[in-house]
């Protein structure tokens, strides 16, 4: 039985399996311990296990520490370091087991030797490289994801939790697919099957815009490159995602940028245009004013009926050439910049003299006109030329639409508005506005008029807002539209 216990002991040859006496010299030596520390049995057989250990061990007591613990305990174990007869170390998982008779006398130690140097640099390694992906997770600015070919996520990045809104313990062991919106998520499973099988990839090494999806359910545009490898025989997949969001609103914004710029560029066209019309125009009308009072001078005061009506009309026609080169002068003005004459005025004055303009030829097109003016809001804080000269347009506006209406009505009004304000609404009956143009109704170039040029109802928008009030439309109770603008009335300090 002890050769057959021997035998055993010699064919165990990883390890290093010697027996102490109750001293701690050496008393059995397998060949395992010979080959691993390089001392022959005949070398060691009686001499103190302290050769062992390393000089600082020796110093510090651990020879005799060692077998006192195993002594106390029963069985030790530790991964310490230990020499070899060349002097060399090794790092040596060591087992010390106490051996006692069946009265509890000590008779010896057992102790088991293995070479564990390399299995704990490679454990350190592994470590190392762990410690190196999680710098990586946590620092690389694309969210990056590591799945499986199952596609089940084993590494979340610190940037993919920021940009998802999950933590890792919600996505880890989760497949991937949980990070798309509901209607790709079984492609995404089709295409990692079909790759799998046929070897033909989909999107493993190219890069492509998809759709995303947050943990709120807030679906994004990202930027997605996919690569695989294959580690200790498995094959993994790496995912770098980019958030394309901000680059969309950029170029979203970039877009409206150069569109405006183009919308600036034709109504500083037009404005230059405006301002040089309105520099021809008003010489014009004013010789044809002058023209007007020089014939209602040479009819001079006549009994004839005839004549009487004729030269009312001249004076009629002389002082509406003068108010329309007086528009055209603000106009000029407003173009350029200049100043407009904020004052205080009369409001129902302003409305009266803007209708008499705006309404000429409104009787022949059979259009009805109910004028409402409120009391209480007689003066405004405005400047008058250019308030009628939204009045008119607006007013302009309404009987052209009826032009094709059965019914023409037409309705001229004034109400108080919030504090301080009063809104000036002019309604029709007419076509109404179709919902493609009711959105864009008040910018440059916006029209429905065949021969328009849209730039009726954004003038009028700019001066309502130069005033500081604001203006709409809505549709009629019945039909056409209404609209409407607010102007502040005039403080006890304006009038």
């Amino acid at each position: 039985m002890a050769e057959e216990l021997g035998l055993l002991i010699d064919g165990a040859t990883g390890y290093a399996i010697y027996m102490l006496d109750p001293e701690g010299r050496v008393t059995i030596w397998n060949r395992g311990a010979e080959r691993m520390k390089g001392w022959t049995e005949a070398e060691v057989i009686g001499v103190d296990s302290a050769i062992f250990y390393t000089p600082d061990d020796v110093a510090a007591g651990k020879p005799a520490d060692d077998l006192a613990r195993a002594s106390a305990l029963g069985r030790i174990e530790e991964d310490s370091w230990r020499l070899r007869k060349d002097g060399s170390e090794f790092l040596a998982g060591v087992t010390i087991t106490a051996l006692r008779n069946d009265a509890g006398e000590l008779r010896g130690f057992g102790k088991v030797i293995r070479d564990v140097t390399d299995q704990k640099a490679s454990e350190a390694a592994v470590v190392r490289r762990e410690h190196h992906l999680r710098s990586i997770l946590a620092t690389v600015p694309d969210a990056m994801i590591v799945m499986d070919e199952t596609g089940i996520v084993s590494s979340f990045s610190t940037t993919a939790e920021q940009l998802f809104g999950y933590a890792k313990a919600d996505v880890i062991g989760q497949n991937v697919s949980m990070l798309m919106p509901p209607g790709d998520r079984d492609g995404h499973d089709g295409h990692l099957h079909t790759y799998l099988q046929t070897g033909i990839p989909h999107n493993i090494g190219n890069v492509r815009v998809a759709t995303a999806q947050r943990a709120n359910g807030e679906t994004f545009p990202i930027e997605l490159a996919v690569g695989e490898a294959s580690i200790a025989g498995e094959r993994i997949f790496t995912g770098f995602v980019r958030d394309l969001t901000n680059r969309h609103e950029t170029a979203r914004r970039m877009k409206e940028l150069q569109a405006e710029l183009v919308h600036v560029s034709r109504v500083s066209a037009m404005g230059t245009m405006a301002s040089t019309l309105a520099h021809e125009i008003n010489q014009p009308l004013t010789a044809i004013a002058a023209f007007l009072e020089t014939t209602r001078a040479m009819i001079g005061e006549t009994d004839d009926g005839l004549l009487g009506e004729i030269a009312e009309a001249l004076e009629l026609a002389a002082a509406q050439s003068l108010r329309a080169g007086m528009i055209v002068r603000r106009l000029r003005a407003f173009v350029d910049g200049g100043d407009t004459g904020f004052k205080a005025e009369r409001l129902d004055t302003i409305v009266e003299e803007a209708t008499s303009l705006g309404l000429l030829g409104a009787h022949e097109a059979g259009v009805s006109v109910t004028m409402t003016i409120a009391a209480g809001l007689e003066t405004v804080l405005v400047d008058r030329v250019q308030i009628q000269q939204v009045l008119v347009n607006l007013i302009r506006n309404a009987i052209q639409s009826m032009a094709s209406s059965p019914c023409k009505e037409l309705t001229i009004a004034t109400a108080p508005d919030r504090d301080a304000w009063v809104r000036v609404t002019v309604a029709d009956t007419g076509t109404g506005l179709s919902p493609d143009i009711r959105d864009r109704l008040f910018e440059a170039f916006a029209t429905t008029k065949e021969d328009g040029m849209g730039l009726g109802l954004s003038i009028c928008r700019t001066i309502v807002e130069a005033h500081g009030g604001r203006i709409w439309a809505e549709a009629g109770a019945t039909s056409g539209t209404a609209f409407h603008f607010c102007v502040p009335l005039a403080g006890a300090d304006d009038v």
